[in-house]
């Protein structure tokens, strides 16, 4: 598609009130997990998915998509903080801009980062830290995501650190904060702003145009997103239009007040009364899923069926995948695919079963990473107000006919 014919069509959907979605298609509050259904509606660049919101965008990928290492661009998922997203970008004037604490300003073109930069790549997860909460029991609050609020896949740019070092970095340079293009609807909504510290930076940070081999597609933040491999995606950027530079952290909403856990070694709390001591969500735990069967799949009895599925961490890396089907009482290993992709990417694995009852059978999946970290039961995680990091073992239930 031209990018003119394009960006009419993100103006009809970004300007739009409302899409007609209902909430039995975007998922009830009270949906179980993976009852939901994809909207008959379809957003620029993508397929019909899950979808939660029009404005802003909210669209969650299906469980079926979850058996292959790189999540397809026209079905990965779709998060945005505020309503009002730019509905044409000019990539030959676009820029982003490079101030504060720093030797020289800069305003680097995207002609500039494909040509005056070393490009390189990295595969990562992008996941949303409040993926799977709607399984938290009682109601969390903020999208009831299922398992899809996540994907991966392999971003193209321009090490962050190599255009610090374009700029020059004073002395006292501690803090880097990053703006992106979305605006609020109302004054009195704080901007999304995320801040990252200078000791946190690593060579697989990076400024993103490419993902997956083509331009990043506008819901995922076209033309240019920070990546932070191993973080949740509250600190991935999109639409990034400044990166300024400075030597005290600044009191953010979003660093501040979103996007935390309590600060305590079960990152939990009481239904019924807040803990004062905080910490932001950083870092992914361990966590599984199984894209094939999915939840209502009949299989034939004595049949030959090869469960498929993904396991993921910050970036230690996957040991093993453990698979069940006698609701838990024991555990055989997956086998996993090389990992060549990366520490950051999905792990695919697989697992020969054989049916030899009749009726409904749960078939669960637990990850371990090389820490020796593994999925809890569901029934052992603690819960948090914001509904976040949720990584208990995955089941699906299916019928053996």
């Amino acid at each position: 598609m031209q990018r003119r014919e394009f960006f009419k069509k993100a103006a009809l959907t970004a300007g739009a009130v409302g899409l007609g979605i209902t909430t039995s298609e975007a998922g009830e509050t009270h949906q179980p997990i993976d009852n939901r259904k994809v909207s008959k509606h379809t957003f620029p660049e993508k397929r019909p998915l899950i979808t939660y919101s029009d404005r802003p965008p909210l669209l969650e990928t299906p469980r079926d998509v979850f058996t292959s290492v790189l999540t397809p661009n026209d079905q990965f998922f779709v998060r945005w903080h505020m309503p009002d997203i730019p509905t044409h970008i000019d990539p030959d004037t676009y820029t982003v801009k490079i101030n504060g604490l720093v030797d020289q300003e800069l305003n680097i073109s995207l002609n500039d980062l494909k040509t005056k930069f070393e490009q390189v790549e990295v595969t990562a997860v992008l996941q949303c830290g409040g993926n799977s909460r709607s399984a938290f029991t009682p109601i969390a609050g903020g999208i009831q995501w299922g398992n899809g609020a996540m994907g991966c896949a392999t971003w193209k740019g321009v090490r962050l650190s190599d255009i610090l070092a374009k700029a020059g970095l004073k002395k006292d340079a501690e803090w880097i904060g990053f703006n992106g293009s979305e605006k609020v609807a109302y004054y009195e909504t704080p901007n999304f702003i995320r801040e990252l510290e200078i000791s946190e930076l690593d060579d697989h940070v990076i400024l993103a145009y490419e993902m997956n081999g083509e331009d990043l597609p506008y819901l995922n933040g076209y033309p240019l997103r920070l990546v932070i491999p191993g973080n949740y995606s509250d600190s991935w950027v999109k639409m990034l239009s400044n990166i300024t530079v400075t030597n005290k952290y600044r009191s953010l909403f979003f660093m501040d007040v979103a996007y935390r856990v309590p600060d305590n070694d079960c990152e939990c709390e009481d239904p019924e009364k807040r803990v004062k001591k905080t910490k932001p969500i950083t870092k992914m735990n361990v966590k599984s899923i199984i894209g094939y069967p999915t939840t209502g799949t009949e299989l034939n009895n004595k049949s030959h069926v090869v469960v498929r599925g993904l396991a993921w961490d910050d970036g230690h890396g996957i040991q093993d995948v453990m698979i069940s089907t006698d609701n838990g009482k024991t555990w055989d290993k997956a086998l996993l695919d090389d990992g060549k992709l990366g520490r950051y990417a999905y792990r695919a694995f697989r697992f020969a079963y054989k049916p030899n009852t009749y009726g409904e059978v749960t078939i669960m999946s637990k990850a371990i990473n090389k820490l020796g970290d593994e999925q809890p039961l569901a029934k052992d995680i603690k819960w948090n107000h914001g509904g976040y990091k949720f990584n208990g073992v995955d089941e699906v239930k299916v019928k053996i006919v």
